[in-house]
């Protein structure tokens, strides 16, 4: 019995060690390949004046969609802002997705709207449409409202997919703060490139208190809150360091649905957003890629690494657990629906590197983990554990994790320098030690939970309560 236990645990122990290094190799060879990407970026657009080059270009005509879901709290403010961006020619398409608070009422009040008859097509199903609403303002011309019955974010977006006029279309949080350019920075990748550009994207940041007025974000401050803090650390990991690194090498499988921009045609081609996952967002760009592979029609996805879209994040545990259980539920819902991608040869980047780092290094890398800890209970029961050996693995594991946050918030500060005051510094520094310890845990946890979820068929949502972006007074202290 002692010696088959003996042989059970070194070879686990052998298998955990190993899975952890793939990882630890492959969070290294991102960074190194983000390094290049945004050192290139930097080169290239040091000297430009892009807003004024663009803006000499005869720009595509863009339609901005943005689903809202009892956004009452935000949404006139956040209207105003998409109102007042800088870009030559553009619709904006409000969906209201069956509100049950105020949502509606204060746009029709605010906007002056009047329901309209407008011809629409119907490219892909949706849930009934109750009424479209223009503005008897003509300040406003540009601005189309939608209210119609529940169904949920991806339902919402094939529905202003049908409605909206133009090629182009943006697909947004209602939520979200865009920089004053993002749109004319976001439509670069759709000019003047060899291959068609089937979607685009760029980096999102943290807009938990920032002060905001008139819908732009007027001061950059750090979140006073622990739990959106370390959600900036994660962000600066995510963008300048994930999917920087994946555009290198065009293997892109994600762009955010919080700020998108993709060619209607295809999006209508490959049948709109999935109605049936919880990450329709994932689901669409994997689809329309695999459909673009399998037409063998030479295509590319944009990403642009400046910081284009503020975004407010979870400040509560429990919020924030729904959230990260739902990002899990829609990575395995999607990785199952083009599991013919994994490790075929025929998807190239995407079957042989792509799917296989997200099945192995996204999805399980929780389960892995939690694994590892029922491990050690289970060496800890039998008194099986090394003392020695655990603490040196904790202690380089622990020092792995917090100086690739520490590299990311150095990639951060070479790149765009938002947080430009020391003690935002500091203070980031401090959140990527206690990160591991405090916060990461309940991430794991709610990943394996989304897990189970995904196991017992839940298909909900999740609830995303919302403390509020509005601040328009702005204050000395932080």
């Amino acid at each position: 019995m002692g010696s088959s236990l003996h042989q059970i645990t070194e070879i686990a122990s052998w298998l955990f060690l190993i899975y952890g290094s793939i990882i630890c190799t492959g969070y290294l060879f991102s960074a190194v390949f983000s390094l290049i990407e945004i050192r290139d970026y930097k080169r290239r657009n040091n000297f430009v004046d892009e807003t004024a080059m663009l803006q000499s270009l005869n720009l595509p005509a863009i339609s901005i969609l943005a689903p809202a879901y009892n956004e009452g709290l935000n949404i006139v403010e956040n209207v105003r802002s998409l109102l007042t961006i800088n870009y030559p020619s553009f619709e904006i398409v409000i969906i209201n997705d069956g509100s049950k608070d105020d949502s509606l009422k204060k746009l029709i009040e605010e906007y002056e709207l009047e329901k309209r008859d407008v011809l629409h097509h119907s490219f892909i199903p949706t849930k009934t449409i109750r009424g479209i609403y223009k503005s008897r303002n003509k300040a406003f011309k540009n601005l189309t409202v939608v209210d119609k019955e529940n169904g949920g974010k991806a339902d919402a977006l094939n529905t202003g997919i049908n409605i909206c006029k133009n090629s182009i279309i943006c697909c947004i949080d209602v939520d979200c703060i865009l920089e004053h350019d993002a749109m004319l920075k976001l439509i670069k990748p759709f000019l003047n490139n060899e291959k068609k550009v089937i979607a685009s994207g760029g980096v999102i940041r943290v807009a938990n208190s920032c002060v905001i007025e008139d819908g732009r974000i007027i001061e950059v401050k750090l979140p006073k809150k622990f739990i959106a803090r370390v959600q900036v650390l994660e962000y600066f990991r995510a963008f300048l360091m994930g999917r920087m690194a994946w555009s290198r090498v065009d293997g892109l499988l994600l762009i955010s649905g919080a700020f998108g921009m993709f060619d209607k045609p295809t999006v209508i081609e490959a049948g709109g957003y999935n109605t049936k996952t919880v990450g329709e967002d994932m689901e669409l760009l994997v689809r329309m890629r695999r459909m673009m592979r399998e037409k063998n029609v030479p295509y590319t996805v944009g990403f642009v690494p400046d910081p284009l879209c503020w975004t407010e994040v979870p400040q509560s545990w429990k919020v924030l657990q729904s959230q990260r259980n739902r990002w899990t539920r829609g990575t395995a819902e999607t990785l199952w629906i083009h599991k013919k991608m994994l490790f075929n040869p025929k998807y190239k980047i995407l079957g042989m590197l792509s799917t296989p780092f997200w099945f192995f290094f996204e999805w399980l890398a929780p389960l892995f983990e939690f694994l590892g800890i029922l491990f050690f209970l289970f060496l800890l029961l039998f008194n099986q554990i090394n003392w020695i050996i655990f603490l040196t693995f904790f202690l380089a594991i622990y020092s792995f994790a917090f100086l690739f946050s520490v590299t990311a918030l150095f990639f951060e500060e070479y790149s765009f320098q938002q947080y430009t005051k020391p003690k935002y510094i500091f203070r980031l520094i401090g959140t990527a030690l206690l990160e591991p310890l405090l916060y990461h845990p309940v991430i794991m946890w709610s990943a394996v939970m989304g897990n189970f979820d995904l196991i017992r068929g839940k298909k909900k949502w999740g609830v995303m309560t919302r403390a509020g972006l509005t601040n328009p007074v702005k204050k000395n202290k932080d």
